[in-house]
């Protein structure tokens, strides 16, 4: 039966009628509250109806529960809790992310802008410009952007 009703809900997210899904999730939810598949799916319709802060709950749950997708739950987490303003929770669960799953281009990606919001500019640049290295988006200068990527300050003299 949960089966059914998270591919029901799956289905409802499909047809862009998220607060019905929302509806039935929260429902599931209350009734499997030790089901991280459940979690994450609740947590993932609040994120798509900008109920950012109703989401939070579900993604520790989903997350303590060891749900499937755990990429797509610590980037999901880490954006929440970046919008919503906690961007040293946000950076906590990028880098849990980040130790699961080494490199991952979504994690590292939201960690720049973690990064960013909490002042550390220059390493949130570091990350961006590294991505883009290594991504083959810098038209031949793959070497020299990733290079400056952790020597921003450097300055050539000359002589």
């Amino acid at each position: 039966m949960k089966n059914e009703e998270l591919a029901r809900a799956a289905a409802l997210r499909e047809e862009d009628r998220h607060e019905e899904a929302r509806e039935l999730l929260v429902a599931l939810s209350a009734q499997h509250p030790d089901d991280g598949d459940v979690a994450r799916a609740t947590a993932y319709v609040h994120d798509s109806l900008g109920l950012e802060h109703e989401a939070v709950p579900y993604y520790e749950r989903a997350l303590e529960l060891g749900a499937d997708d755990r990429i797509g739950l610590f980037t999901g987490f880490g954006s929440t809790l970046r919008v919503i303003g906690r961007y040293d929770d946000a950076l906590a669960v990028l880098e849990r992310g980040l130790a699961e799953f080494p490199g991952d281009p979504s994690l590292r990606a939201f960690k720049a802008m973690a990064l960013y919001n909490t002042g550390q500019d220059r390493e949130a640049v570091s990350t961006l410009l590294k991505l883009l290295a290594e991504g083959g988006q810098t038209g031949g200068y793959a070497r020299a952007v990733a290079y400056y990527a952790d020597n921003l300050d450097e300055i050539v003299k000359p002589g």
